[in-house]
């Protein structure tokens, strides 16, 4: 037990003595939570949108009104020729072009039937696919208003009519910052944890010091432990300054009780930690430890289910998700502080965490190699 106090004195002065791993610890966090979640948006703002319309009718102005007011379109054009439209588009101008065509109004009410064309550019993908969704809703509820104009109901209505009064649980308002910055929260700690301890027994090797402490009677596994517990409370400070400033820039506090997320956290960060460790002790560089844990962190960041959800995700890709840690703590996080889930609630996940710390733990423990 002193050997392990006297290790863990000389990690804790080594981390203290370094201005670049304080700033990594401390800043790190605080800059990339203030930045990321602003910028991380799921919704697709200033779509550039070309109007042809050949119809000039007072339908079809309201139409344009409407689209120009929805706060999610910039109208680059407004013109009466479908190729003036279409340069818009070539030179990446435009996004999207709504043509109007000709008696469009005069259809709508003696036809019942009017046709409207879009055309999208499709090089951004996700943009183009965005704004065509947010144009036909607009669409549609303009011709939702139009039919309820045109329509004379009866006094009495003899034909049923099922109404869909949609509720989102959890996150009513549907802000996308209150599921994103604790997801962001989770690859925060994961990066700084894993790449901290990845550098840690390697940096031991490049200045010299491995080798004096080889020969020392100093255990493997006490050696382990006294690189892998100051990172493991470092942690508990990381998570702790990523929630203040949840609480103080975005107003979000977890409905589900503090202590579930930190007996969690507990568990997830000797996972993570452990992962560090085992590339350190592997690792015959401080560059080799640095590719090895950008690789394996941009796959768990990527298959994490933070930008894409994992149901969506390809069947051979959701399988490898099983053994991503960081898509456990993610849906945790979002459990707890969206659902207010308990322990109970968590507790497979809990489960397969704990299985990964072990396992990584362990492993590392015998991979470490000590001469004498």
């Amino acid at each position: 037990m002193r050997t392990l106090l006297f290790i863990l004195q000389k990690e804790f002065k080594q981390i203290f003595r370094d201005p670049a791993i304080l700033r990594l610890i401390f800043l790190m966090p605080i800059i990339q939570l203030i930045v990321l979640p602003q910028a991380a948006d799921y919704e697709m703002k200033n779509i550039n949108i070309a109007i042809t319309n050949r119809d000039n009718s007072p339908y079809s102005q309201q139409l344009t009104q409407k689209i120009t007011a929805s706060g999610y379109f910039n109208l680059v054009t407004y013109n009466h020729s479908y190729d003036a439209s279409m340069k818009y588009i070539e030179t990446d101008a435009a996004d999207v072009i709504l043509e109007i065509p000709t008696q469009f109004e005069q259809h709508l009410i003696k036809e019942n039937k009017a046709d409207l064309f879009i055309a999208i550019n499709a090089i951004n993908g996700v943009k183009g696919s965005l704004g065509s969704a947010y144009l036909r809703s607009i669409i549609q509820d303009y011709n939702q208003q139009i039919r309820n104009k045109l329509l004379q109901q009866p006094r009495i209505n003899m034909v049923p009519i099922i109404e869909v009064v949609p509720m989102n649980w959890f996150n009513p308002q549907m802000n996308y910052k209150f599921f994103m910055v604790p997801g962001i929260l989770v690859l925060l700690l994961t990066m700084i944890g894993a790449n901290l301890t990845a550098l840690n027994i390697v940096r031991e090797k490049e200045i010299g010091t491995i080798e004096q402490i080889n020969v020392t009677p100093i255990k493997k596994h006490h050696f382990i432990l006294g690189k892998l517990i100051p990172f493991w409370v470092l942690g508990f400070v990381i998570i702790t300054i990523g929630f203040v400033i949840a609480k103080l820039v975005y107003g979000i506090v977890p409905i589900g009780s503090f202590i579930t997320i930190y007996i969690f956290a507990a568990v997830y960060l000797l996972a993570v930690l452990g992962l560090g460790l085992l590339i350190s002790t592997y690792a015959a560089t401080q560059q080799q430890a640095m590719l090895i844990s950008f690789f394996l962190l941009m796959i768990f960041i990527l298959l994490g289910g933070l930008y894409t959800s994992i149901e969506s995700m390809p069947l051979w890709a959701q399988y490898i998700t099983k053994l991503n840690p960081v898509a456990y703590f993610i849906e945790v996080m979002r459990m707890v502080v969206l659902k207010g889930s308990n322990l109970s609630d968590i507790l497979p996940q809990l489960l397969s965490i704990l299985l990964f710390a072990v396992v990584l733990n362990s492993w590392a423990i015998y991979s470490y190699k000590k001469r004498s």
